[in-house]
């Protein structure tokens, strides 16, 4: 049974980091420490505010602009693995993804992720939350593209490879930036508030803001899957 009115798209577009991995606020509470190490004290708050849905490289630039002089030596490599520890720690899926991955199966309807996470990041989360083999062949950061979000660049791409055309993608989003760099590739965008209100990603260009994964099926014009007594 489907959503009257809703056509469903030919291809769902996720974003990876806080939509289908719940990597975001652990990753924030490093980020900010880290920051706080080097001079630039932030809280995991504002480093959500201003980094969340960049590229570590374009991260990069904003701290060494903000702190007037580089960064020490590694600084990203150091983050990543204290990051990757605490994934290894306490990573889980965001609540609703796997049911959502469902519903898409079992409506015939192809999904992807796009990120602007590095491949190894993607893999790692991925792979820690059981979701990896769902989506093998399937990952395309933002690091294989001219650009990164807010710049459609990623997006175009991941509907390239998997032969849909944009107008045909709806995507799936939880920052600004993600939700901007979608709208701009043509593509319909869901918001996903977390970290990131709901007004931000509505004054993005989200057609739509949901606070659970689970809210979204119906805006696919599907009916969620249902498990078997």
């Amino acid at each position: 049974m489907t959503t009257p009115h809703v056509a469903p798209p030919a291809l769902v577009v996720f974003d990876c980091d806080g939509v289908l991995v719940d990597s975001e606020r652990l990753m924030q509470v490093e980020f900010s420490a880290m920051l706080h190490e080097i001079g630039l004290p932030m809280s995991a708050e504002e480093t959500a505010r201003t980094f969340l849905g960049r590229s570590m490289p374009n991260c990069l630039q904003i701290i060494e602009a903000r702190l007037g002089h580089p960064a020490p030596d590694g600084f990203l490599d150091a983050l990543q693995v204290r990051a990757f520890a605490s994934f290894a720690r306490a990573l889980e899926p965001v609540p609703g993804a796997p049911a959502l991955l469902d519903t898409l199966d079992a409506a015939g309807i192809p999904y992807c992720v796009a990120s602007s996470g590095s491949h190894e990041k993607m893999r790692t989360t991925l792979g820690r939350t059981g979701l990896l083999a769902r989506l093998e062949g399937r990952l395309t950061s933002s690091l294989e593209a001219a650009r990164g979000k807010p710049f459609p660049d990623v997006f175009l791409l991941a509907a390239s490879r998997m032969g849909v055309a944009a107008a045909a993608c709806v995507v799936i989003e939880d920052s600004p930036l993600g939700i901007e760099a979608a709208r701009s590739a043509g593509m319909r965008a869901i918001g996903l508030a977390g970290l990131m209100p709901a007004d931000r990603l509505a004054a993005a260009g989200a057609t739509h803001v949901v606070t659970h994964l689970e809210q979204v099926a119906p805006l696919l014009g599907l009916a969620p899957a249902t498990t078997p007594p």
